[in-house]
């Protein structure tokens, strides 16, 4: 018998594991006759310091997808993994941790605390876990996403383009490991939504952010490094290095 003996740089060269995937997920809501199959069996991965983008026509599970890959929705059967973690393993704290600790979350919606201000809503992740506050990381966030001079304010003083700015400082404070973000710039106008995705984008490239994106807009699908479309609950196909038009293309191919 032949015994190999690993170095430890040998063992250091061992591949992470994507930031996120999904095994045989299976999501469906109803009974009988009216079962709807929300995800149909889908087997997927993001890879970690990647901005992914998730589209597809409507109906076909994006949003889904997201919310069971983020531990905010519980799969009917499958595996969901955040790193080597699987979350259907997790009990309510640990899962309660892991959303915590280890995701970031950006929605269309803003989903702000009204009644703190945007310097309150920012560190509102790192506050519920009694963490310290990265001063410096703070103040570089509300640098980039010019927003420094809004901390005072509340959500209802602010634009929507400024609300989504602080939602992503927000989302961003405790460098988690993965971002999920469900369509973060369907309620902005075209140039707020340019400068939220250049930002989601230099996240990636700059600072090695992993970015999972459900989105309808092929424009901004094209600042991704691959997007992944789904129809009828499966993913269907794939595009790396994607512009709008080749995007455009592929869902012209889906709802056709």
């Amino acid at each position: 018998m032949v015994v190999t003996n690993q170095t430890s740089s040998e063992a250091q060269a061992a591949p992470a594991p994507p930031a996120a995937r999904a095994v045989d997920l299976v999501k469906t809501y109803g009974m009988g006759d009216a079962v709807v199959h929300a995800l149909d069996g889908i087997n997927v991965e993001f890879e970690r310091g990647r901005f992914t983008a998730v589209m597809g026509p409507s109906g076909s599970g994006k949003s889904t997808l997201m919310h069971c890959m983020a531990g905010l929705d519980t799969p009917t059967s499958g595996h969901t993994f955040i790193g080597d973690e699987e979350i259907g393993l997790l009990d309510d704290a640990g899962l309660t941790q892991m959303r915590r600790d280890r995701i970031g979350f950006v929605f269309q919606s803003f989903n702000l605390v009204p009644t703190l201000t945007a310097g309150e809503n920012i560190t509102l992740p790192a506050d519920l876990a009694g963490a310290k506050i990265d001063r410096e990381w703070f103040e570089f966030l509300v640098g980039q996403l010019a927003i420094g001079d809004r901390l005072s304010h509340r959500p209802s003083e602010m634009s929507g383009g400024q609300q989504q700015r602080v939602a992503c400082a927000r989302a961003l404070i405790r460098r988690p490991d993965l971002i999920f973000a469900d369509e973060p710039t369907g309620n902005l106008d075209s140039n707020s939504s340019t400068e939220m995705l250049t930002f989601l984008r230099r996240s990636v490239t700059e600072f090695g952010q992993s970015i999972v994106m459900v989105t309808h807009d092929a424009r901004g699908a094209a600042f991704a490094d691959r997007v992944v479309f789904l129809a009828d609950g499966q993913v269907v196909g794939e595009v790396y290095s994607p512009s709008a038009e080749t995007v455009l293309d592929q869902m012209k191919r889906l709802s056709g």
